[in-house]
């Protein structure tokens, strides 16, 4: 497994990661779900994606790195509040860390911010912002992060006004036809040099891979044709992380000649499958 540095910061991760969708986004799947996680850290995987909203996934995580602590030490464990205000934030925090048996978080990341409301909720005195930047402080986390797949424009404003260390947004070759998170979104964090994590790396387009012949191997290939930090996908079987895995053994980007001709297949479905924004 190659090895990348995340953002600024002095710490080798694994040139993928085990998105939180997925098996792991279940109730009641421990033994498939628990096969999914070894075999990713059996493969070199050492970013693991989850969210407190994700179902059991911070149980599914929690029981192997509690049974494993000297194994905790080598992972780069994340995950997200929903919250708004900073108790509830707080809450979200404690609860995280209890149910993934840790200490701390590598990275704690703002969640899903979508409007102007959010923005100013989430920044105003008393807002989720400032339980993040004490939880930095008080070691709690060692990075902060915003995600966001609605608005590209709401979520570069975040970047650019708030003391974050890494940003999650979508990168697909929708977005590429689309146009916002990856002309928009992604200059911005490259501007103020912090972490760049793909997801919606496949989207939706399993509904049509077959039509198009499209493979996930492609799709993983486009979004390392970016200049991001890692992509991170949900994976359901022992097969889907092996693909993962490989892909970041190989860490083969598409060319621009190659990324604009996928562009061109996914464009007469870009509204369809960029479901995640909102857009209808």
């Amino acid at each position: 497994m190659k090895t990348i540095h995340f953002g600024s910061q002095d710490r080798a991760i694994s040139a993928v990661g085990l998105g939180g969708e997925g098996i792991l986004r279940t109730y009641d799947r421990t033994k498939e779900a628990q096969a999914v996680i070894k075999e990713a850290v059996s493969q070199g995987i050492t970013y693991f994606d989850s969210a407190r909203v994700y179902s059991d996934s911070e149980v599914y995580l929690g029981a192997v790195w509690g049974k494993n602590p000297e194994l905790r030490k080598s992972i780069f464990q994340t995950s997200k509040s929903a919250s708004r205000d900073k108790e509830g934030a707080r809450l979200d925090l404690q609860n995280s860390l209890k149910r993934l048996q840790t200490s701390y978080l590598d990275l704690w990341q703002i969640h899903d911010v979508r409007t102007t409301d959010d923005l100013k909720a989430i920044a105003r005195p008393g807002g989720a912002l400032e339980a993040f930047v004490e939880a930095k402080a008080q070691g709690l986390v060692k990075a902060i992060g915003v995600t966001g797949h609605h608005d590209p424009y709401i979520l570069t404003q975040a970047v650019n006004d708030w003391p974050v260390d890494s940003v999650l947004l979508p990168v697909n070759p929708v977005e590429g036809t689309i146009g916002g998170f990856l002309t928009d979104t992604l200059p911005a964090a490259h501007k103020k040099g912090i972490a760049i994590i793909a997801m919606k790396v496949l989207g939706a387009s399993h509904y049509i891979l077959p039509k198009l012949d499209v493979s996930a191997e492609l799709l993983i290939r486009y979004a390392l044709s970016f200049d991001i930090t890692l992509p991170i996908i949900g994976c359901s079987t022992l097969a889907e992380v092996q693909t993962l895995a490989g892909m970041g053994k190989t860490l083969q980007p598409l060319s621009k000649r190659e990324r604009e001709e996928l562009e061109i297949i996914f464009k007469p479905y870009a509204q369809r499958l960029a479901f995640y924004r909102g857009v209808r």
